[in-house]
């Protein structure tokens, strides 16, 4: 199954093509995934990176100054850091987030492998995830990466969603189904 159309549908789809590309092409995908699996945490962990990267406040050539140098702190290999000075010339740094999402499900499909985002109530044992994994490749019929995320509001379960499939088995789903149920 090709998904290559599917992403170029979209802005930040375009952009994590070509980034794929060009890291194919210098055999490079390894080394700029984990640089954006670093700026994928950066983001997450750091306030100031995410208004750097979301406000419409930072002029071009702040938003240029600033990922040079965070890209420059946090050692991301040459063309990862010269393709956040593509984004931010162009001012699409808003759309790093799903560039990265985006990036990482090329280069999944390029190892033959499917991404599952899974979220849990509690963290997952290292045995509960390797399971995990087991069960969803003997559904998909490919090897799986998962991603995992906590979100204690669903209050125990999983919710797996695997490219448009998503299946919750979430407490909080139950208890609202049972709910909907019981008001006739």
């Amino acid at each position: 199954m090709d998904i290559s159309g599917g992403i170029q549908a979209s802005l930040a789809g375009r952009y994590a093509m070509a980034l794929f590309e060009l890291a194919r092409d210098q055999r490079q995908l390894e080394t700029v995934g984990a640089s954006l699996d670093a700026l994928r945490r950066a983001l997450a962990e750091s306030d100031e990176l995410r208004s750097l990267t979301t406000s419409p406040l930072v002029g071009r050539e702040e938003s240029l100054g600033a990922v040079a140098a965070t890209a420059d702190s946090m050692g991301l290999d040459p063309l990862t850091r010269n393709f956040l000075g593509v984004l931010a010339r162009n001012r699409r740094l808003s759309q790093l987030g799903a560039v990265i999402r985006a990036f990482d499900m090329l280069s999944a499909r390029h190892r033959g492998e499917v991404r599952a985002e899974v979220t849990s109530a509690h963290p997952l044992t290292d045995d509960q995830v390797e399971a995990l994994k087991t069960k969803l490749k003997a559904s998909t019929g490919s090897d799986v990466a998962v991603e995992l995320s906590v979100d204690p509001a669903i209050l125990g379960g999983l919710v797996v969603q695997v490219g448009s499939r998503m299946i919750d088995g979430s407490i909080r789903t139950k208890l609202n189904n049972l709910a909907n149920a019981m008001k006739g």
